[in-house]
């Protein structure tokens, strides 16, 4: 039922603290612009939608970007204004798997979100007090 309820354009989440675990590349921006383009390039939204994440939720970044990439890969979301609690390099090139326990009251813990490389669909977030 959760998954039905934050399939379109819309997410909405309780009003708890949450945990983001985003990926980078061709998600958030161009897949591999760094080699390609020789620097970073944000998808169009995706900015707009990183600075509608509430200011109390933790954001982890993962990316299989070696870890000689850290320092432009931070320089690069600072620029932005763009924050995070977490990066984490040299993610294998395979699936992200997500696993967590529901809460007793019945709500769900763990939502994943898949995107088309490179391409940044709208996603808004709204919080539910009733949640």
């Amino acid at each position: 039922m959760e998954a039905e309820k934050n399939a379109g354009t819309e997410l909405v989440l309780s009003s708890l603290g949450h945990t983001w675990i985003l990926d980078l590349d061709g998600t958030i921006v161009k897949h591999n612009g760094y080699k390609l383009d020789g620097e970073d390039t944000l998808l169009p939204g995706a900015l707009e939608f990183l600075k509608s994440i509430p200011e109390k939720d933790m954001i982890v970044w993962l990316t299989s970007r070696g870890v000689n990439e850290r320092e432009n890969t931070e320089k690069f979301l600072a620029s932005h204004g763009i924050r995070h609690k977490y990066i984490i390099f040299d993610a294998p090139f395979g699936e992200r798997i997500l696993i967590n326990d529901d809460k007793p009251s019945g709500l769900t813990m763990a939502i994943a979100i898949r995107r088309r490389r490179d391409s940044w669909d709208e996603l808004r977030v709204r919080e539910d007090e009733k949640l």
